[in-house]
């Protein structure tokens, strides 16, 4: 293994590119339609629900860390990851054999629902480096940086997932 000191360059370097790589492949791909699939409609609900699980298993990590239940922690801490990756397959397989749904709402609501998917969108970039970095602080055993970022990143990724399902539940009558 090597020390983390030569490691923690390689790390910088893949968090940035995927950082960098992943909303610049979702929007290349947000544009691509596969022809001669079937639309795949039942996907919202499935990674609005994901999303919804994602902040729960983040508040229940943040809860075992807090109770000193490290382990745990980390369990729940890598299965909030697969779920966002999970979320992210499914939402761009959706767009890729669906078009967008407009919302249909008026007046106030339709305000609220646009700031609410902006900020969600926004800070769905800005949170992917944010989750990368602390995780890699976890694994590496800067555990100091690691409460350092976190104290960021959490309330960053929460919102994301909370906003999500908000954005799916007032979304959802115009499918």
């Amino acid at each position: 293994m090597l020390p983390i000191s030569s490691n923690n360059k390689k790390h910088t370097i893949l968090i940035w590119v995927l950082s960098i790589a992943i909303p610049m492949v979702v929007a290349v791909l947000f544009s691509v339609k596969i022809p001669g699939v079937e639309r795949l409609g039942f996907l919202p609900p499935i990674y609005a629900t994901i999303n919804g699980l994602t902040a729960v298993i983040l508040i229940t990590a943040v809860f075992q860390i807090r109770k000193g239940n490290r382990k745990m922690h980390e369990r729940l801490m890598k299965t909030a990851i697969a779920c966002s990756v999970l979320f992210l397959i499914m939402y761009m397989a959706y767009h890729m054999t669906s078009d967008s749904t407009k919302y249909g709402g008026e007046g106030m609501w339709k305000y609220i629902y646009y700031f609410i998917l902006l900020t969600h969108i926004l800070l769905s970039v800005i949170v992917i480096p944010f989750v990368l970095i602390t995780y890699v602080r976890a694994i590496s055993g800067q555990f100091y940086k690691h409460r350092k970022i976190a104290r960021i990143t959490y309330p960053l990724w929460l919102y994301v997932a909370v906003s999500g399902v908000i954005v799916y539940l007032m979304i959802s009558p115009y499918y």
